[in-house]
Order: structure tokens, then sequence, then C-alpha cells
């Protein structure tokens, strides 16, 4: 295991991240009624965009509070781009992409970043980071367990110098929104390779001949304004030079693009789960019931209590494998990494659960946000690789450690 003492943020994400409460607090947050209000009338099926968002990221450029997620921009360690993305979490539905923080861009930004070559670095990359377009990341499949990466069966065929796709892709996020301009599609480009050299990632552009997307998917009820859609591949045909990285490199891909995209959710879920608490907080001295405020009750003190220990421990695991990250790299943080996408999750949601239930029948309708949090993280313990398989490969590693002292005889 690795050391506790993390370091010091500098003065620079010191600033950047007192901006970033200004930013959240005079900006954001005041949005959050003018998004709600332009999406209910849009319908639960359209996918427009809310004009505040881009007014958003304008004022976010200027603030400098832009791409921070990658280090090679932002010039920000892991560890210090933390406690900014926990405040974009206050507000999951517009805070991440205001800030050009948003899943899937970010995975696939950092992608392309890491293994794009120069022509899809100028042509995708840079629209990108600049906030001009967005993407999609096409791995999951209705039709197998996608949780065994290996198990993809859509197929990606050479022929000439193109490649064919076909295929059938669900939770496609990002696909719905009308700006994105292509998917990052993982397939099987070789059956007969070994297991984990049978994948390779394409990029395909959304207006492709064969792409067809057939319907987005709500999560618990809830549409959100990217979507996440069940999309067609039917011989989709894209130059070679399409490849992200190499021919049969698509599981190593994979998993370079997963491993900060999972500490990313993990830190913006921190931020969720300060927001419930903060509302639960405010219930309980507000309402009163039975002679007082529901503050003075002991199991409402309780469950107070409780949310903030849940909170620190699930901070402190984040920000530990944040450092990791940047000491020892990713492969090094990988099991750190699997532990934060169990525990985060499951602390934001037993919180939120307690703020619901602090606030009685208004915790589950649109008057407070508590019910759309609760369902995007919920959701949380499923994508990016479901609870089952990270404990898994935390116990795997567990199994092959050598303990400081020998088990008592």
């Amino acid at each position: 295991m690795f050391e506790y003492d993390l370091p010091a943020p500098s003065p620079r994400a010191r600033d950047l991240h007192s901006r970033m409460v200004t930013f959240m607090r005079e900006k954001v947050l005041p949005a959050e009624h003018q998004y709600q209000a332009h999406r209910q009338a849009v319908g639960p099926g359209g996918h427009l965009v809310p004009p505040v968002v881009e007014e958003l990221k304008k004022q976010a450029r200027a603030e400098g509070l832009w791409n921070l997620f990658l280090p090679a921009e932002s010039g920000l360690t892991q560890l210090e781009y933390a406690p900014i993305a926990e405040l974009s979490g206050w507000s999951l539905d517009i805070a991440p992409e205001a800030i050009n923080g948003q899943a899937p861009d970010t995975g696939n930004m950092e992608l392309l970043h890491l293994l794009g070559s120069e022509q899809q670095k100028r042509e995708w990359l840079e629209p990108l980071l600049r906030g001009e377009i967005r993407s999609s990341f096409a791995m999951t499949e209705p039709d197998v367990a996608s949780s065994d990466a290996t198990n993809i069966a859509t197929l990606i065929e050479r022929d000439g110098d193109e490649y064919i796709v076909t295929g059938r892709k669900w939770w496609t996020s990002g696909a719905m929104d009308p700006r994105c301009a292509f998917f990052v599609l993982m397939g099987k480009s070789d059956p007969s390779a070994p297991p984990h050299r049978q994948q390779t990632m394409v990029l395909i552009p959304c207006d492709s001949p064969g792409v067809t997307i057939v319907r987005d998917y709500p999560v618990l009820g809830h549409h959100d304004q990217h979507g996440h859609a069940e999309v067609l591949f039917d011989r989709v045909r894209v130059p070679v030079s399409n490849v992200i990285g190499e021919e049969g490199g698509g599981f190593a891909a994979a998993q370079a693009r997963l491993g900060p995209g999972r500490i990313h959710h993990c830190m913006r879920a921190l931020g969720a789960a300060e927001r419930a608490l903060a509302l639960l907080t405010a219930r309980a001295r507000e309402r009163v019931a039975f002679g007082g405020p529901l503050a003075d009750q002991g199991v409402v003190q309780q469950q107070i209590a409780e949310s903030r220990l849940e909170i620190e421990q699930a901070r402190l695991l984040c920000h530990h494998a944040s450092h990791v990250i940047d000491a020892h790299g990713n492969k090094a943080a990988r099991g750190l990494v699997a532990m934060a996408k169990v525990a985060i999750p499951r602390a934001a949601t037993r919180v939120i659960d307690r703020a619901i239930q602090v606030h009685g029948g208004a915790g589950v309708t649109d008057v407070t946000p508590l019910a759309a949090m609760y369902a995007w993280h919920r959701a949380m313990r499923l994508f990016d690789g479901p609870d089952e398989v990270h404990l898994r490969s935390i116990a795997k590693a567990e199994l092959h450690r050598t303990p400081v002292l020998p088990p008592r005889q």
C-alpha cells in the first residue's frame, strides 16, 4: 500500500477551487431553474440543449475553469482536480459540462490525447477541447454480459482500407445530444486471437451511413439531456485510419480510458452527497413535527452524523486513489480506484436516501433534486463496471497480497 500523507494543493489549484466555489454559487446554482424550465418545455423525450449551458461555458472559460480534468491541458494533478470536480457534482446536469469536464467526453478526450493519431486529434480532439462538439461512447451491448468486455459481439471486419462495423449497442451515453459528432466504439476485430487481443476501438462519425439511433433509455424514469441510446451499426464503413491506437488494442485502450473516468465519477459523486447532506440538515432545522424541529429528533441527528462520517471516509479514499494515480500511474492505482468506485456511490446513495426520507413526499418528486440525484448515483453502481466486478478484482488482489505480518498460528 502507498503513503497517506497527501501533498498540499498548489497556489494555482487553490485559486481555481476558490473561483469554482464562486462560479457555482453565483452562476450555476441560480441557472438550474432556467435549465429545468427549458427541459420541461421541450418534453421528456427532447434533447435540445438549454441555451443557458452555452452561456455558462463562456463564463467558465473566462474564469479559467476549462479542461481542468486533463493534466496536460490544466497543469493540475488528479488530486488537485478532485475538489473542483466535487464542486461540479453539486449540479450534475450542468456544472460538469459548463467546465468541459463531463462524461463521456472527458474519457474520449483522455483516450484521444493518449492514443489518437495527429489527424484524429486535429479533427476530433481539438473541437472537443474547445467545447464545440460532443461525443459518445459505444461499448455496452444488450445481448451479452458487457461487464466482461471480452464478451463484446459487435464485429469490426477489415475490407481493404476500410473496416465494416456491425452490431447493436445500448447505454450509448451522449448519443442523443444534437451536438454529438462521433462515437468511440469497441468491437471484436479478431475472434481467433487471445481474449484480450480480440477487440479494437474505432472512431465512427455519427452521420455515417448505416448508423441508426433506435431509442433513448431513461435512468429510473429520468431522461437526461445527453441521452443513453440504443444504436444499430449496420455494415458501417470507416477508414482504417479511424482505429484508435492499434488493431487488437481495444481492451487495453478501454482500461486506460475507464480508469480516470471512474475516479472522476467518484469525485463528482462526493459533491452530490454533500448537496444531499446540506438539503437534509436544512430540512431538519426548518421542518417542525411533534412539538419541535426534526433536528431535535435523535434518529435524525444520527442520520446526519452517519452521513458526515460516510462522506469523509469516501473522500479520503477518493483522494488517496487520486494521489496514487499522480505518483505511481493508473495501473498502480487500479485497486484503489476499484474500491472508490464501489464505496463512493454506495455512500452517496445512502446519504441521498436519508435526505429523501427527511423530506417526506417532497423527496421523491421533482420539487427537490434528490430523486434525480438518487437515480443517477444508483445507476453509477452499474456503469463503468458493476460493483460485483470491482469487488471480484479487489478480492483477487487481496488473496495474492503478502500480509505485513504472518497469520497467527
